[in-house]
């Protein structure tokens, strides 16, 4: 048997859209002599379509496009496997599951639904569809096929020290007497993942000696990037097939004939860091109707980036750059937002803001009498830039794209309704210090978009005279592996002291830090999940709490 699989982008709740893709996936893989074309987990709905799916209209519509899909697929002559959300019922009244369809000879000819359904971290699938109670072989081609839907391939009790369920999909099919086992998958993106998939796929193909085809769901979906880079690995546990990362791709394999397909995968993961952030901006721009975009450029790092990948994305005429000196802005700092402009080949406006603040200090200084300057100063520094620019947005009809890190956004080193201020944080997954070798990829990609002079630069708010981080915060090298060990291992505050030989009170003081601005991240921009942790859809913490660890 030739399959073919088909790595695409849907976009979630657009059936029109989606079955447009996939039906030229259906068309190509017959024209290029295959019998089966696999699609990736809920390529029909999108993913993850969270509430959506508690809509009638939406199951409804669900429904129809897929009888339409079997039909079209029996005229074109080829079989597929879909993923779509279907009807069902189970005890805890979970009226929908995640599917998987069989489409053949015209007809939905087999339907398998998702057993293991995640609900930690990014997922949430408990909330919404009913589990399958068992997992059933179909025969397609005079073979014997094994169904599973992302999730039912990551519990082999050999790989991992502690499963998270009782039940293995995938042994429980080999049981049963298979060829080999699809996986349809809408598999996130995050640092150090693609190749976690493959040794686990790896793994299981070995133990159960069959081939193990996965397919897996590319694009970016509000926070969430996912990469595709789907793959087949033989009974050995060897890969002999690999679609491109950050691309739709369709790639073949012939069970009878296996030979090597593999595309070719960046293996330096700030490269591929780099083309998921640049998917995840171009796809959450295009997909909620926005196309151009606005970068507040401040002459550091952080802003530099943001924009350059913004250019990636959707190219230096849709990008727009704004300076907005302030008080204390240093005249370096404009003539580098001057440069990096012109180096990227976006339009630059200058709007400064010293007017408006000293306008802004004179209507409140009868309420702010007797009280000496303090943060709330530099706050209105920062809101008249986020104010700024969203005028801007609003009259263009362009995103912000806003400019902090990680690192600030831990421990709240940002102003609510300032520098916070836009439609989508880029970077606020990526540490400050990734954000330096992140900047040579982009000098990689376009040589000398970013000035040398940004990167030797000490970092700097400019709200105050001589203002620099450094005066708030210990250096990004010793704070970085402090907010890894809190926010992404789960660590206390002496464990971390211990592992990394930091002073206790110094740990204590940061861990406060990232506690107390929760209620900052909670109002801040969607931001671009690209580590195993993020700020967002997948850390959930209440804001008023007293728990330390």
């Amino acid at each position: 048997m030739r399959l073919a699989l088909g790595q695409i982008n849907p976009t979630i709740g657009d059936f029109e859209g989606n079955s447009a893709l996939i039906l030229d996936v259906v068309r190509d893989a017959k024209e290029a002599g295959c019998d089966l074309v696999i699609l990736p987990e809920l390529a029909l709905n999108g993913y993850p379509p969270r509430d959506l799916v508690e809509a009638p209209a939406f199951i409804e519509r669900t429904a129809r496009k897929l009888e339409q899909l079997a039909v079209a697929c029996g005229v074109i002559g080829i079989d597929a496997v879909v993923g779509f959300v279907g009807r069902a019922f189970d005890q805890q009244g979970h009226r929908v599951a995640n599917c998987a369809a069989l489409l053949s000879g015209g007809e939905i000819a087999f339907v398998q639904q998702k057993m293991l359904l995640p609900t930690y971290d990014v997922f949430d699938e408990g909330r919404y569809f009913a589990a399958a109670e068992e997992q059933s072989v179909c025969e397609i081609g005079g073979l014997r096929v094994g169904i599973t839907i992302c999730e039912d391939a990551w519990n082999d009790n050999q790989f991992w020290p502690q499963p998270r369920y009782r039940r293995d999909p995938v042994s429980e099919l080999a049981e049963s007497g298979i060829d080999f086992i699809l996986n349809i998958s809408a598999s996130p993106y995050h640092m150090g993942k693609r190749e976690l998939r493959e040794r686990m796929i790896g793994a299981a193909a070995r133990r159960v000696e069959k081939p193990i085809i996965m397919v897996n769901q590319v694009g970016g979906n509000d926070q969430l990037v996912f990469d595709g880079s789907s793959f087949v690995v033989n009974g050995h546990g060897e890969v002999v097939a690999r679609a491109k990362s950050f691309t739709p791709d369709l790639i073949f394999f012939d069970t009878e004939h296996p030979g090597l397909d593999l595309g070719p995968r960046k293996d330096d993961e700030v490269e591929s860091l780099y083309d998921a952030l640049v998917l995840g901006v171009r796809d959450y721009i295009g997909k909620c109707g926005f196309s151009e975009a606005v970068v507040g450029l401040s002459g550091g790092i952080d802003s530099a980036i943001t924009a350059a990948i913004a250019v990636e994305a959707l190219g230096a005429e849709k990008v727009m750059g704004v300076a907005m000196p302030g008080p204390y802005s240093s005249e370096h700092s404009l003539s580098d937002a001057r440069d990096l402009a012109a180096r990227l080949g976006i339009r630059l406006e200058t709007v400064p803001i010293v007017e408006g603040y000293e306008t802004a200090l004179g209507a409140l200084a009868p309420v702010f009498e007797g009280r000496g300057p303090d943060v709330t100063e530099e706050n209105i520094q920062a809101r008249l830039r986020g104010l700024t620019l969203m005028a801007i947005s609003n009259k263009l009809g362009a995103m912000v794209l806003t400019t902090g890190n990680k690192s600030e956004l831990a421990v709240g080193y940002c102003t609510l309704y300032g520098d916070m201020a836009g439609g989508l944080a880029v970077i606020s997954d990526v540490p400050k210090t990734m954000v330096y070798p992140l900047s040579r990829v982009a000098n990689k990609r376009r040589p000398g978009a970013i000035p040398e002079a940004v990167f030797s630069k000490a970092p700097s708010a400019e709200l105050r005279p001589d203002q620099k981080d450094s005066d708030s915060l210990p250096a990004y090298e010793i704070l970085d592996p402090i907010l890894r060990l809190y926010v992404e291992e789960h660590l206390s505050a002496l464990e971390i002291s211990e592992h990394l030989g930091q002073p206790e009170e110094l740990v204590k003081k940061i861990c406060g830090m990232v506690d107390r601005n929760e209620y900052k991240r909670q109002q801040a921009a969607p931001g671009l999940r690209v580590t195993s942790k993020a700020f967002g859809v997948g850390r959930r913490l209440p804001i008023a709490q007293r728990f330390e660890r």
